[in-house]
């Protein structure tokens, strides 16, 4: 069954009072913002986390800003519109992956000048034993968007997909002669025995420039489909592409209640309740953990360049942090018990996950915040909320 529908800016439960925006071209132009007078904006997937986050910048780029969102309970336990969704963006919950969908969606008359593709499925672990319904979502939803955009004859300017690090998999690692490698994936016997590392290897940060993508994780492989996918449509049709390869995102507005959204809400939680936290391996796994705000700054950034680099951006800090040290620093800024291994390891996982920013391939973005800086505002937020229990299969590094 498929079915839509328009939620406006003035959804119950939602302050209808309208906002002051001053959109005028001088404004704009000295923000270094572009504005489309008559431009749409469509945000696939647009009610998440990241897609609020962007939602203001958008309203601001754009005349008209559809969020289709299909709510899924996972990530939406009301299934209300999220208060933090920007006003004057209108919300059509439906399924992407249905070409009923997109063509009621087009034939509406809108016809985008600009697409933000962030609709996915993006549970990691959960991908092992779901691969149908990511691949459903991440793929098939990606080909049914083309293909409406085809059959109403419609070529958008400008496609921004967030990506992730999950396209790179284990990635590159250098032997003791200097020698890059790419060992692959780890195998459920070599996690058994503990050998968490790969013997006479160091890990190399990942580089869109120089890393070949070998994802281990299904969630991972969709990914870099949806790059190529897009890559392949917008060289033949003459849409720009940006695609940005997000590193781990996390701060205020995560879901509480998504047990595949990170590590860091769930960790925050365990030690405001004052428990120890779980860590899974040796706790020595490095992850590159990026702001909110950073990755908000990227997409816009992307959206307003006049021209956008040929290869896929990095979207990171640059610096990685072992599951350990961050895991330490919560404790300490809950006053909890110190974080303990907890003997266990998840299949899918990669050891570390890091990048390294390349400034002559950013389109002008770097980013603002680093772990000390940022967690602080998580912290503060979720403190600021009524503490809601999950039950998460598995720490999702």
């Amino acid at each position: 069954m498929v079915w839509a529908w328009v939620v406006g800016p003035c959804s119950p439960g939602v302050d209808a009072m309208p906002l002051e925006r001053d959109r005028s071209p001088s404004v704009l132009q000295d923000k270094g913002v572009r504005f489309e007078p008559d431009g749409i904006c469509i945000v696939t997937g647009g009610a998440g986390f990241i897609g609020c986050a962007i939602s203001e910048g958008l309203v601001q780029r754009f005349a008209q800003v559809v969020v289709l969102d299909n709510l899924l309970c996972q990530v939406h336990a009301t299934r209300q519109r999220p208060a933090v969704l920007a006003h004057g963006t209108d919300l059509v919950v439906a399924d992407v992956t249905a070409s009923a969908t997109w063509d009621s969606l087009l034939s509406r008359i809108i016809r985008p000048s600009c697409v933000v593709h962030l609709a996915a499925e993006t549970g990691t672990g959960q991908s092992l034993t779901e691969a149908s319904r990511h691949t459903l979502v991440n793929v098939v939803g990606t080909s049914e968007m083309l293909d409406a955009f085809v059959r109403h004859g419609i070529v958008p300017r400008r496609f921004v997909l967030a990506s992730s690090r999950a396209v790179y998999g284990e990635g590159a690692w250098r032997d003791l002669a200097g020698k890059l490698t790419y060992p692959g994936q780890r195998t459920r016997e070599q996690l058994g025995r503990g050998e968490w590392d790969f013997a006479g290897l160091q890990p190399v940060p990942s580089a869109a420039s120089a890393t070949w993508p070998k994802p281990v994780s299904i969630y991972g492989a969709t990914k870099l489909a949806q790059e190529h996918i897009l890559s392949a449509w917008c060289a033949s049709f003459g849409s720009t592409l940006a695609i940005l390869r997000l590193q781990n995102v996390y701060g205020p507005g995560q879901s509480l209640t998504n047990p595949y959204t990170g590590i860091l809400p769930l960790f925050c939680q365990i030690a405001a309740s004052q428990k120890s936290i779980p860590l899974y391996e040796d706790g020595m796994m490095r992850r590159d953990f990026i702001l909110i705000d950073d990755v908000a700054g990227a997409i816009l950034r992307a959206v307003d360049a006049p021209e956008v680099p040929a290869t896929p951006v990095d979207v990171g800090t640059g610096r990685s942090t072992t599951i350990t040290e961050v895991a330490r620093q919560i404790a300490t800024l809950y006053d909890a018990p110190a974080p303990h291994l907890c003997g266990e390891f998840r299949l899918g996982d990669v050891r570390h996950a890091s990048c390294v920013l390349d400034e002559g391939n950013s389109f002008g973005w770097r980013p603002r915040f680093g772990i000390e800086e940022g967690m602080p505002h998580l912290v503060q937020w979720i403190n600021g909320r009524q503490s809601v229990a999950r039950e998460a299969d598995g720490v999702p590094y």
